[in-house]
């Protein structure tokens, strides 16, 4: 039996209602070549912050994108109200490509990597030199993660009017690495300027142990106040106040900082050995010799020979052994 009359488009025919009242979805989607050009500045429970020019907007990813999440420090193409309005909302239709991703995971046995910031070129490792304590563990994490990433180390110790750096200094001499040194007073009376020296034309990103200072300096040097705390008098940690990252521009147009929350524990699980020993040219040449997937670390290693030969100093290899070694300690060890 004819469930209608002979003429399906007759007005009395029940159409079933769209409740969400959207449009019909389809497959084809637009190539929005004609874009605008953004840089994410922070992401909050799926809401993205884009600058997009001189304004910030607020956007979510499309779904073209499928998988492919959006980080801060990405350039991006957005599309949609790009006002920033209140209560207006664009669209990330592509991620640009990568110049640089600095990752870490929970622990070293996690196979899930979380990119921390994208096309960064310098990763500022801040410590404190007392309260809390240095933790040389941990600057070797991520000393091995900024060289997995391609990224320039710079090792900034704060709160040296508690404790002396040259100690700590002397363990990581034999690997040249830049640092600067600063103390509570520089921060109260904005004597930061060493520090914005080292940032200056650069994308830096900062990471560091809760309580270090590192909202702080980054406050300083932006001239912005993000929230910060104290460390707890019993257990010698931070709290977390800062709890997601934000791209922040230094004045002046001279550079990005990007300030990311205090972690307690970097995981390398992810992290290739073979591409550390980049960061070694002096003893790069010397692993042609190496057996197969050779850890750098074992009897037949030919770093060994290279060093005696006087290709490079006994003190890199023992720098490099023990970078590499962090993947078998934690942070507090």
């Amino acid at each position: 039996m004819r469930r209608y009359g002979k003429n399906p488009d007759e007005d009395d025919i029940r159409t079933r209602p769209n409740p969400k009242g959207n449009r019909p979805r389809t497959s084809i989607r637009p190539k929005h070549e004609d874009a605008a050009e953004g840089t994410v500045l922070t992401v909050d429970r799926g809401r993205l912050t884009v600058l997009v020019g001189d304004r910030e907007v607020t956007a979510m990813k499309a779904r073209e994108l499928g998988r492919k999440s959006a980080v801060v420090g990405d350039r991006v193409a957005v599309v949609g109200d790009l006002s920033g309005a209140k209560d207006t909302l664009a669209r990330i239709v592509r991620v640009e490509e990568r110049s640089s991703v600095l990752r870490r995971t929970a622990d070293d046995t996690d196979p899930y990597e979380r990119v921390v910031v994208a096309n960064a070129d310098q990763l500022a490792i801040v410590t404190a030199l007392a309260d809390p304590e240095p933790r040389p563990r941990m600057i070797d994490r991520c000393l091995v993660a900024a060289y997995d990433a391609g990224l320039d180390p710079l090792l900034v110790l704060t709160k040296s009017d508690l404790a002396p750096a040259k100690p700590l200094l002397e363990t990581y001499g034999t690997l040249d690495l830049a640092y600067v040194v600063t103390s509570q007073e520089d921060f109260l009376t904005g004597g930061v300027e060493q520090i914005r020296e080292r940032l200056a034309g650069r994308v830096t990103a900062f990471v560091g142990h809760s309580g270090v200072g590192k909202t702080t300096l980054v406050n300083a040097l932006v001239k912005r106040q993000r929230s910060t705390g104290v460390v707890n008098a019993v257990t010698g940690r931070g709290r977390h106040t800062t709890t997601s990252a934000l791209a922040l521009p230094l004045p002046d147009d001279a550079g990005w900082v990007i300030d990311t929350p205090g972690v307690r524990s970097f995981g390398l699980a992810h992290i290739d050995p073979s591409r550390v020993i980049h960061a070694f040219p002096d003893l790069e040449p010397g692993t042609e010799g190496c057996p197969r997937a050779c850890s750098h670390d074992e009897p037949d290693c030919a770093l060994d020979a290279w060093v005696a030969a006087g290709h490079a100093e006994p003190a890199r290899l023992d720098s490099l052994r023990r970078l590499l070694a962090t993947r078998e300690r934690r942070e507090g060890d």
